[in-house]
């Protein structure tokens, strides 16, 4: 069996250490198993609650541009003295009631609720369609008018609902008044499910 020989001064003595008293380290493959059976369960416990944290980001962001995209029509009206129109539009520039799909701002100078940009009305804002199977409704209408006072024109008390798939007690809402003001739900008492304001919660099919 190989020594090896270390002298730590010429005047020192020299002194032999046998190879098989040296320790090594590492893992043997038992502890990489364990190891890594232990961190299967730890990702299996935590994944139900990461993919719940991600989809209420999600439903938070979506919620807020919706939320953004009202105030910014009624602030046109308001400013611009005109009609403006929120709505999903088809290829012919026609409002539907497809609400998931790209979502439109524009100045409806005729009040036909199509867009017309020869006709000089102006397209304001625009916001993406949504993602990842989610569905978005609004109250049965294929569009949103504000008047010029800022007030609806189209509807009263109408509400988006945005409900994210597979995750319904996620569900959001941005609540319209008669007056053309926008309010979003949120957990009031604390269960984990929105609310308007008058206590009743969000509810998605």
């Amino acid at each position: 069996m190989l020594n090896y020989i270390f002298s730590t001064h010429k005047n020192q003595p020299i002194t032999t250490i046998n190879k098989s008293n040296l320790k090594t380290y590492g893992f043997t493959v038992i502890e990489l198993m364990v190891g890594v059976a232990v961190l299967g369960i730890i990702t299996a416990i935590a994944m139900p609650s990461l993919n719940q944290f991600l989809v209420s980001m999600r439903v938070d962001n979506e919620i807020s541009q919706i939320h953004r995209l009202v105030l910014s029509a009624r602030n046109s009206a308001i400013n611009m003295e005109q009609n403006v129109t929120v709505c999903p539009l088809n290829v012919a520039n026609s409002c539907t009631n497809s609400w998931g799909n790209e979502l439109s701002v524009f100045i409806d100078l005729d009040s036909d609720n199509v867009y017309e940009p020869l006709n000089n009305e102006v397209l304001l804002k625009v916001k993406p369609a949504i993602q990842n199977n989610d569905t978005l409704t609004y109250a049965g209408f294929n569009r949103i008018t504000f008047a010029p006072t800022g007030q609806l024109a189209t509807a009263l008390n109408s509400t988006f609902i945005y409900c994210p798939q597979g995750f319904n007690d996620l569900g959001r809402a941005v609540r319209l008044s008669a007056s053309g003001r926008a309010f979003q739900t949120s957990d009031v008492d604390n269960d984990g499910i929105d609310e308007y304001r008058n206590g009743n919660e969000v509810g998605c099919p």
